[in-house]
């Protein structure tokens, strides 16, 4: 298998996921504003390198559900880039709506994720998982620092960047778990 074809597994289990949770409970996290959705991110990336050191979860969930609520919580801050936040439930949008904006931020971080995949000559398989943990929470500080500069940046990649850069290393890892489980 290449990469591509490891990222559209790995997409599909998120995209599934994200797609039963519109169903449970529609989209009551565009009432989120993107500061939230960043401390989110960094919840789950963070319960990911406590267990990375510790050696042991506590909780039997594993590390595979926090990388998929990274992408898709990323995903979800990049929709409410481009829409703007809920402040009212009629500002929802339905279930269908979200899911087609998913799809599409998705799709757009397959296609950085190739055009780097190509640059760097796939890097990142020679990497530690926790060095993949480690670099989602450094991408999520550069985040909060744009954020605390209402958004403004002199030279460096603004949010939406962040947040596909934040995709593809969950993804990455998310790979890397599969493949682990496929040996």
């Amino acid at each position: 298998m290449n990469t591509s074809e490891e990222f559209d597994i790995c997409a599909e289990k998120c995209l599934d996921i994200f797609s039963k949770k519109a169903l449970d409970y529609g989209t009551a996290w565009r009432i989120l504003r993107t500061a939230s959705m960043t401390d989110q991110i960094y919840i789950k990336a963070q319960r990911i390198r406590s267990i990375e050191q510790k050696g042991v979860a506590l909780v039997n969930e594993g590390v595979q559900p926090e990388y998929i609520g990274i992408v898709n919580y990323s995903v979800m801050a990049l929709i409410q880039l481009e829409v703007g936040v809920a402040n009212t439930m009629e500002e929802l949008m339905p279930a269908d709506q979200a899911i087609e904006l998913y799809k599409k931020y998705l799709n757009n971080a397959k296609e950085l994720m190739g055009n780097k995949n190509h640059d760097y000559d796939e890097a990142w398989r020679k990497m530690r998982r926790s060095s993949l943990t480690d670099i989602i929470l450094m991408k999520i500080l550069r985040i909060k620092q744009i954020e605390d500069n209402q958004g403004k940046t002199i030279i460096s990649e603004g949010l939406d960047a962040n947040y596909y850069d934040i995709i593809n290393y969950a993804m990455f890892a998310l790979i890397k778990l599969y493949e682990g489980s496929h040996e």
